[in-house]
């Protein structure tokens, strides 16, 4: 399938979830500039445009388009520059982004996914993304502080070099196991203060330890 017609679908995409969860106009051309397709496992194709979580590589999974959109409202993406997302995945949600924030800083445990995800960046000529392989609760340090940080994957708790690594009034968003639940939950840093407002239920993988190779 071409681009264009790639976009088309994208922005029909954009379009239904607008339809059930209203998007801000640069959330919603976000969406609409990011062909999934490209992002699918091969044989997925053809589903790729519907609001379904699917399979990929690593026993992970690519959120639904639904959520990624909610992910990236909950954000705030606005006024700000720096992005660290916690589970690249696929790489869809990081590409998102790249059309929200000037760069991207997205880490993966599974160096398998690490090199798909590169390969579909390069592909799509995406400059503002930066992708490493580790265990993404150690954060980046060499490039906070960061004005967004975003898990892609369930936590129970956030190590404070995570905060430690986020830019004062800044926003943390992940979704947190609670009794048995998920919770996609925002936390914004006042000084001290860590500020935690739950949002939702939700569905992600856990967050795991180390890398894989």
């Amino acid at each position: 399938m071409n681009l264009e017609l790639q976009l088309r679908r994208s922005l029909k995409l954009a379009e239904e979830i607008d339809a059930r969860f209203p998007l801000t106009q640069r959330v919603k051309e976000a969406i609409a500039k990011t062909p999934r397709e490209l992002f699918v496992p091969k044989g997925f194709e053809r589903i790729a445009y519907k609001t379904d979580a699917l399979p990929i590589a690593g026993n992970q999974w690519i959120s639904s388009p639904l959520t990624v959109a909610k992910m990236t409202e909950y954000l705030a993406p606005i006024g700000v520059d720096k992005v660290l997302e916690i589970g690249c995945g696929s790489g869809y949600q990081a590409a998102v982004l790249s059309h929200l924030f000037r760069g991207v800083f997205t880490i993966e445990r599974i160096e398998r996914l690490v090199l798909e995800a590169k390969a579909r960046f390069r592909a799509l000529g995406y400059q503002n993304i930066h992708v490493r392989t580790d265990d993404g609760q150690n954060g980046w340090i060499q490039y906070a502080p960061y004005d967004r940080i975003l898990f892609s994957a369930t936590a129970r708790t956030i190590p404070q070099k995570l905060f430690d690594q986020l830019q004062d009034e800044g926003i943390l968003l992940a979704p947190m196991e609670v009794g048995g639940r998920q919770i996609i939950t925002r936390f914004v840093k006042r000084g001290k203060d860590i500020l935690k407002e739950e949002l939702e239920e939700c569905d992600f993988v856990p967050v795991k330890d180390g890398v894989e190779r």
